[in-house]
């Protein structure tokens, strides 16, 4: 975890949902413009809250999927550190997930890595 969470003085979440997106769930179609609208949305949101709080951590289970500079956020001054022991354990980094320590080099639907 971050540390800059421990040291927090809020805790702020920003969320969107009508429940499930795909078709077969509920049967309900993909409506995927309105997916994109709500993102939007949270991304705007979220721009805010960083502009007031740039350097401020995140809890990697409850997050932005498409965060930037993730490995900073979830991990912070700790990701080195924990890099170096998920090398050391995990040389071929089978395990992994979305921006997981050491997850840099798997695609973002989880199926395809680069072989280092």
């Amino acid at each position: 975890m971050n540390p800059a969470v421990l040291d927090a003085f809020a805790l702020a979440i920003i969320a969107g949902g009508s429940g499930p997106a795909y078709p077969g769930l509920l049967e309900k179609p993909r409506d995927e413009e309105r997916a994109r609208g709500a993102a939007a949305k949270i991304r705007g949101a979220m721009d805010a809250l960083l502009k007031a709080a740039p350097n401020a951590g995140a809890y990697v289970s409850e997050s932005d999927y498409f965060r930037e500079r993730w490995q900073d956020a979830y991990w912070g001054s700790h990701y080195a550190r924990l890099l170096r022991v998920k090398d050391a354990l995990d040389p071929g980094r089978l395990f992994h997930v979305h921006h997981g320590v050491g997850s840099e080099g798997w695609s973002a639907d989880g199926f395809s890595r680069d072989r280092r």
